[in-house]
């Protein structure tokens, strides 16, 4: 019975022009974990293709209700080329997204030197709790300005600019005006070393695979702030399976203009992510760390549930 059933199936494929369209024969040999049912696995040919580890690829993203400024870009480690909104060279101002870089540079500039304890933790805080005065430490240590310009010549970054804020005599970090292009330059600057040198760039991509804190009000406090959301909670657990994804987010409510300017940043061995938002300070903290999720989770290839369960071409047995 069995090689004529292969055999009906074979003739089906050809009848349709060698296109192998045969749902409703196929659904009763592949159970829905996509293997071959129990007592049918010695079927010649019939093999459900094995679909590859999602990942993050460029794709279209669809954003409602932003009522300011909104874009995103996407780097691919191994191809090296930059993707994302038509506004990705736009900028928006940093805030914390940039204290992972006032840490890195800091600790390159020591080389193979261990830097002192206190300085250690000032550098953990700063990334971990996105800690206001530990980064502003580093900062003044690293010659506040100069910081900001070795970030753009050691990053090759195109699109970011030092601020000097209304009354203020030097340039303050969360004020640097940067893209979501070149906030991927950036993260990219960080995984591959250049920021922190070879000696610390592991640690500094650990301390960022460590951010901690939610949005909740409990967590939001005044010089430092909980920032594990936005683009995390948007990867699938086989995304997440394949290594540790390190981030740092951005935020804060600006009174000047009434908006939140807030960023997310995420790093994988694959790729770098960054989305760049400003937006009514009515809808929230949450509402900012949900874009961030929802560009990343639209970027999943393949999405959820489309995985294709269309079996090899048949070989055709002898009655």
């Amino acid at each position: 019975m069995r090689p004529r059933v292969i055999l009906a199936l074979a003739i089906t494929a050809v009848v349709l022009g060698g296109l192998l369209i045969v749902p409703a024969a196929y659904a009763r040999l592949v159970d829905p974990a996509g293997t071959l049912a129990s007592g049918e696995s010695a079927l010649t040919g019939i093999e459900p293709s094995t679909p590859p580890p999602p990942t993050l690829a460029a794709a279209s993203v669809t954003v409602r209700g932003v009522d300011g400024f909104f874009s995103w870009a996407l780097l691919d480690r191994e191809s090296g080329k930059i993707s994302g909104a038509k506004n990705m060279t736009s900028t928006n101002s940093t805030e914390s997204m940039i204290k992972v870089w006032i840490v890195a540079d800091y600790l390159r500039r020591l080389g193979d030197k261990t830097p002192p304890e206190s300085m250690l933790r000032a550098g953990s805080t700063a990334i971990r709790d996105s800690d206001d005065i530990s980064a502003e430490r580093l900062y003044s240590l690293g010659g506040r300005g100069a910081v900001i310009d070795r970030l753009i010549k050691m990053c090759g970054l195109t699109d970011t600019r030092k601020v000097v804020p209304p009354g203020e005599k030097s340039v303050w970090w969360s004020y640097t005006e940067m893209s979501p292009r070149d906030a991927v330059r950036m993260g990219e600057c960080v995984k591959d070393g250049t920021a922190a040198g070879p000696t610390w760039t592991k640690w500094v991509l650990d301390e960022m695979a460590k951010v901690r804190g939610t949005t909740a009000r409990k967590d939001q406090k005044a010089k430092e702030a909980g920032g594990r959301w936005g683009i995390i909670d948007g990867l699938p657990k086989g995304v997440l399976a394949q290594g540790p994804v390190a981030i740092k987010n951005g935020w804060t409510l600006i009174f000047a203009d009434g908006k939140w300017h807030l960023n997310c940043l995420a790093i994988s061995d694959d790729w770098v992510l960054a989305v760049m938002t400003r937006y009514s300070g009515r809808k929230g903290l949450d509402y900012g760390a949900d874009v961030c999720a929802s560009v990343a989770s639209q970027l999943v290839t393949p999405q959820p549930g489309a995985v294709l369960r269309v079996p090899q071409p048949l070989t055709v047995a002898k009655p």
